[in-house]
């Protein structure tokens, strides 16, 4: 009797040169009405996702961003972005005490929604301000591809699970809502078996 040999997992490298992952905060207040609500760009990450193909057993997914590396997509004048940049790294997320968000899986499932095409749902601690939340969901849809996948989705969170500071501007009558909103379409390449 011969043993079965151990099925291979494959690896995928997310490319953030190719990928979209955005964070929306909301304005509330007095003033809202004519403020922006900050979309934030996620420009700098790595991470990986790993699985059987066929099956999916084994399937995870990591990934890590630089807190430094968050930038403001709205179109405002240059002032005004680099204040709401200086405030969300020195006030809101630290970023010199805490330069990583970090988010690992420890529950995957995936359905098949036709050819190629998956409804996943990711389940996973993350790790933002200093503080570790767990079972955050990612909701979305994977796509595969000969040479690599495709994930699109969404999440939410409130800051304050994160015990970060809700900041405000002009005098208190305009500021940012706890719950943000995260949508990502990350792409990401197949390594090659060396």
């Amino acid at each position: 009797m011969t043993p079965e040999a151990a099925p291979q997992i494959e690896h995928y490298s997310f490319d953030p040169s190719r990928s979209t992952f955005t964070v929306h905060a909301f304005a509330e207040g007095l003033f809202s009405a004519f403020g922006h609500d900050p979309i934030v760009g996620i420009k700098d990450f790595q991470g990986e996702a790993e699985f059987v193909p066929g099956t999916f057993d084994n399937a995870s997914l990591k990934l890590k961003v630089p807190t430094a590396s968050l930038v403001v997509l709205n179109d405002v004048k240059e002032k005004d972005r680099q204040e709401i940049e200086r405030t969300m790294r020195k006030e809101v997320l630290e970023t010199s005490k805490f330069p990583e968000i970090i988010f690992q899986s420890n529950n995957v499932s995936l359905s098949r929604l036709g050819e190629g095409r998956y409804r996943a749902r990711v389940i996973g601690d993350l790790t933002l301000h200093g503080v570790t939340q767990k079972n955050v969901w990612l909701n979305g849809e994977v796509t595969l591809t000969n040479d690599g996948l495709s994930a699109k989705g969404q999440f939410a969170l409130k800051q304050s699970d994160y015990k970060i500071k809700l900041v405000s501007v002009a005098g208190g009558t305009l500021k940012i809502k706890n719950e943000v909103k995260g949508f990502f379409d990350i792409v990401a390449r197949k390594n090659s078996v060396a």
